[in-house]
This record gives C-alpha cells, sequence and structure tokens, in this order.
C-alpha cells in the first residue's frame, strides 16, 4: 500500500498588512485636527528654510498696507520705501525674531502648555512697547498668509490655506490674551499703589493731627 502525496491542494496564505495607525489625537485646546497638524508641521519645515526672506516679504506687504506701523520699530523707522524695507538688515533682523517665534509656536502644538506660554509672553511683551495697541496683531494676518503661500508656491494647496488660516488665527488669539493678561496685570498693580499711596495719606494725616 502506497500513500499519494497531493500537492497545491493548500491554497496560498495571503499576507495582510496592517492598517497604519492613525495620529494621536491633539489636544482638544488645539483647533486643528490630528491630521491638519501633521500637516502643518511637516509644511512649516518648508518655510523654516527659508524663514528671513519669508519674514521679510511678510513685513513688507504689513507695511504697504499700513504704513503707519512702521513708525511704532525705531529701528527702521525712517525706511518708506518697498525696496528700501526689503534690502534693510534691521527690518531683516526683526522679521527673521518674528518668524522665529512663529516657527518656536507651530513645533510646540505637542505641548500645548509650553505653546500657551511662550506665545502670551510674547503678547505681554508688546505691552511695553510705547504706542502699541493689541488690535495690531491682527494686521499680521494676511501678510502672514501671503508670505507662506509665496514661498510654498505650489505646496500652498487649497487645504494647506485652510489650514494655515486655522493657525495663523489661534496663534494670534493665543497672543492678543497674553497682551490682555499683561494689560490686566498693570491695571491691578496700578490700584494697589494708588491704595497704598492713600493709605500713606491718611496715615500721616492721623499722625499729623
Amino acid at each position: 500500500m502506497g500513500c499519494h502525496l497531493t500537492k497545491g491542494n493548500k491554497k496560498k496564505e495571503e499576507v495582510v498588512l496592517p492598517e497604519p495607525p492613525e495620529p494621536a489625537s491633539p489636544d482638544p485646546r488645539l483647533p486643528l485636527t490630528a491630521r491638519q497638524k501633521f500637516n502643518i508641521i511637516k509644511s512649516w519645515k518648508g518655510i523654516s528654510r527659508a524663514i528671513e526672506p519669508t519674514g521679510v516679504y511678510m513685513f513688507v506687504k504689513l507695511f504697504e498696507n499700513n504704513a503707519e506701523l512702521i513708525n511704532l520699530f525705531t529701528k527702521f523707522n525712517q525706511l518708506r520705501t518697498r525696496d528700501e524695507q526689503a534690502e534693510s538688515l534691521e527690518l531683516a533682523e526683526h522679521a527673521k525674531t518674528v518668524m522665529n517665534s512663529i516657527d518656536e509656536g507651530i513645533k510646540s502644538m505637542d505641548n500645548v502648555d509650553y505653546f500657551f506660554d511662550i506665545l502670551h509672553q510674547i503678547g505681554a511683551s508688546h505691552h511695553k512697547i510705547p504706542g502699541f495697541k493689541k488690535e495690531y496683531f491682527w494686521k499680521i494676518e494676511v501678510p502672514f498668509l501671503e508670505a507662506v503661500r509665496l514661498t510654498l508656491d505650489d505646496r500652498y494647496t487649497e487645504n494647506m490655506d485652510n489650514i494655515y488660516r486655522i493657525t495663523i488665527k489661534f496663534l494670534l488669539e493665543t497672543v492678543v490674551e497674553g497682551y490682555e493678561k499683561a494689560e490686566k496685570d498693570k491695571s491691578n498693580e496700578n490700584v494697589k499703589n494708588n491704595i497704598n499711596s492713600t493709605d500713606g495719606n491718611c496715615s500721616k494725616g492721623i499722625n499729623g493731627s
């Protein structure tokens, strides 16, 4: 008696690859979905590689539409033409500083507490600038979007435009919160000083009577 071996009876096992994991859910305080956060952090790398020229173009566009704001900048408030502004080393240095702050904010979206801290500090620091108003922060929104679009070129899709609009609005709202907090703290400090001054005058009056 013999055994008959059969070949090909077993079906070849198919290898099923697992689905790629979904991005981790973002902090609920962020106005972006996990995918949107992933996309902007990835897209922002293109801006980081050209951060100074992007910032300079942003400020040139800012002053083009809001010429009076240049008077707030003592280091380059004498620059009146677009060419002068575009070639100014002082303006370039300031533009780079501002863009680095935005850069740090976007890159810190995985740590929202730190994100709020740094942007609140930026807002508070502007409270010390003579003549500055919190409404001025919003003047940078459109120039920022135009500068990002120019730098990214065809990478600036309709989807990325929507994500950048959400992001810059959130950034500016957070900076304004920092400014308002500094404004409130200063007001409270003034009230406290006035009370202390009044109490001191009353004590002198009583002691001198």
